[in-house]
C-alpha cells in the first residue's frame, strides 16, 4: 500500500524528524488562506507516485495569488493515472544542500539497506546512472538492527560536515519508523540542510507490505489501494490471484512458482505474457470464472495451460477446466502442459472431450502458444490440436 506525502510525513514527525509547516487544500480558495499564513509557499500535488515535480505537479509561489494560480493549473490534473483531487502547502526553505535517504527491502542482499546520496533532489536512479559512487547502500542485518558505525562510515565518504550526526540520528529513527510500520520503502528526497543548519524532510516517499494492513488499520485509512484493472477487482471477488499484463499468450497455471516459471519460458521463446493467473487446486470448482477473467483479456491471442500435479491431481483440475471449455467453448488456441499425480487420466480426458493431446514437456507447450499468439496477430490460425 502507497501513502501520499501527506500521509507519509506526519510518522517523520511522530519520530521526531522535522518538517515543513503546511496545510492540506482540496479548494483555491483555501490554498490562498494557508498561503497568507505561510509567506513563500510550495504548492504539491498529492497522489501516491513519484515524479510529481516532472509532470507539472509541483509550484513554488512568492505570494497568495500565485499559489492560487498554482492551486488552479494543478487541481484536477492527471499523474501516472491519478487525478489530483488535494494538494499540501508547505512553506518555502531556504536551501544549503540537498539529500537523499532511505530504507528500502532489498531484493539483492535479501534484507532491508540503507541509501544515502548527496545528489538529493534526483531521481536516484538517474543519480546512479550519472555517478554510482556516490550512491551509498549498506545492508542491514534485520536481528541486529541499525548499524550506527556503518552510518557513520557512509556519511564519511560523503564529504559532509557537522551535519553528520544530525544524518545519523536521522536515519536511525527512519529504520524504528520502517520497523514499526512493516514497510517496504521509506524515502526522504530531498533531505536538506537549510541555510539556518536545519536539517528537514522535504518530501517523504512510504510504501507499506500490503500483508500488514490489517496490523495497522490506522494507517491504512490514509493510505492509496495500487490500481487495479477491471478483470483484477473481479478476480479479486472471485478469489483468484490474477494480475494483467500487456502481453498476448495466456497463463492458467496450478502455483504461484509454475506460473511465474510458465511466465518466463514463454518469454524465453520471444513471447509475452498477458496475464499471471495461479488457480492452485481450486481449478476443479473455480475453473470457470478462472478461464472466463483470462479470456476477458481482449489482448489474449493464445493460452497455455500447465498444471503440476503436486499437492492437486491432474486429472482433479483438468475436469474443472474442462467443463468450463465445454461451458464457454473458446476459440482461441490452447496449450497444455500436464505433469505429475493423476497426468495419464488427465491426458486421456483432454484426448477424448477435447480432443486435445497435452504436450510432453512444459518448453513445448509455450513455445506453440507463442507462435500461435504470433501468427494469430498476423492474422492467420493455427490448430493447437
Amino acid at each position: 500500500m502507497n501513502f501520499e506525502e501527506c500521509a507519509a510525513k506526519p510518522l517523520l514527525k511522530e519520530e521526531g524528524i522535522a518538517i515543513p509547516r503546511g496545510k492540506m487544500a482540496t479548494s483555491i480558495e483555501y490554498v490562498s488562506k494557508v498561503a497568507a499564513e505561510l509567506g513563500p509557499c510550495v504548492v504539491k500535488a498529492q497522489v501516491p507516485s513519484g515524479k510529481r515535480g516532472k509532470a507539472g505537479g509541483i509550484k513554488l509561489a512568492k505570494t497568495p495569488q500565485e499559489a492560487e494560480a498554482a492551486a488552479s493549473d494543478i487541481l484536477g490534473m492527471q499523474i501516472s493515472g491519478y487525478k489530483v483531487e488535494k494538494l499540501l502547502i508547505e512553506e518555502q526553505k531556504d536551501i544549503e544542500r540537498e539529500f537523499y535517504l532511505a530504507i528500502i527491502n532489498d531484493t539483492e542482499t535479501r534484507s532491508p539497506s540503507l541509501l544515502f546520496s548527496t545528489l538529493g533532489g534526483m531521481d536516484i536512479e538517474a543519480a546512479a546512472m550519472q555517478d554510482p559512487k556516490q550512491v551509498h547502500r549498506m545492508p542491514i542485518n534485520i536481528s541486529t538492527g541499525l548499524d550506527t558505525s556503518g552510518i557513520i562510515n557512509i556519511l564519511q565518504q560523503s564529504n559532509l560536515g557537522d551535519e553528520k550526526a544530525d544524518i545519523a540520528d536521522i536515519s536511525l529513527k527512519l529504520y524504528s519508523l520502517y520497523r514499526r510500520y512493516d514497510a517496504e520503502l521509506l524515502e526522504i528526497n530531498p533531505l536538506v540542510l537549510t541555510k539556518s543548519n536545519e536539517i528537514i524532510a522535504l518530501d517523504c516517499k512510504f510504501s507499506m507490505d500490503d500483508s500488514a494492513i490489517q496490523r495497522h488499520p490506522e494507517l491504512a485509512v490514509n493510505g492509496c489501494l495500487e490500481k487495479v484493472t477491471k478483470i483484477e477487482a473481479e478476480a479479486k471477488t472471485q478469489g483468484l490471484k490474477y494480475i494483467e499484463l500487456d502481453g498476448s499468450v495466456g497463463v492458467l497455471a496450478n502455483g504461484a512458482g509454475l506460473t511465474m516459471t510458465t511466465m518466463d519460458v514463454v518469454k524465453f521463446y520471444g513471447g509475452k505474457p498477458a496475464n499471471f493467473m495461479e488457480i492452485g487446486g481450486e481449478a476443479y470448482t473455480k475453473g470457470k470464472p478462472a478461464l472466463e477473467l483470462v479470456l476477458a483479456n481482449t489482448k489474449v491471442k493464445s493460452l497455455v495451460i500447465n498444471f503440476c500435479g503436486a499437492f492437486a491431481r491432474c486429472d482433479v483440475m483438468a475436469e474443472g477446466i474442462i467443463t468450463a471449455w465445454e461451458e464457454i467453448h473458446p476459440t482461441l488456441p490452447v496449450f497444455f502442459s500436464v505433469h505429475g499425480t493423476g497426468d495419464e487420466e488427465a491426458r486421456k480426458m483432454l484426448k477424448q472431450r477435447l480432443g486435445i493431446s497435452p504436450y510432453d514437456t512444459m518448453d513445448q507447450a509455450c513455445e506453440a502458444a507463442v507462435k500461435a499468439a504470433q501468427k494469430a496477430e498476423e492474422g492467420g490460425k493455427i490448430d493447437s490440436s
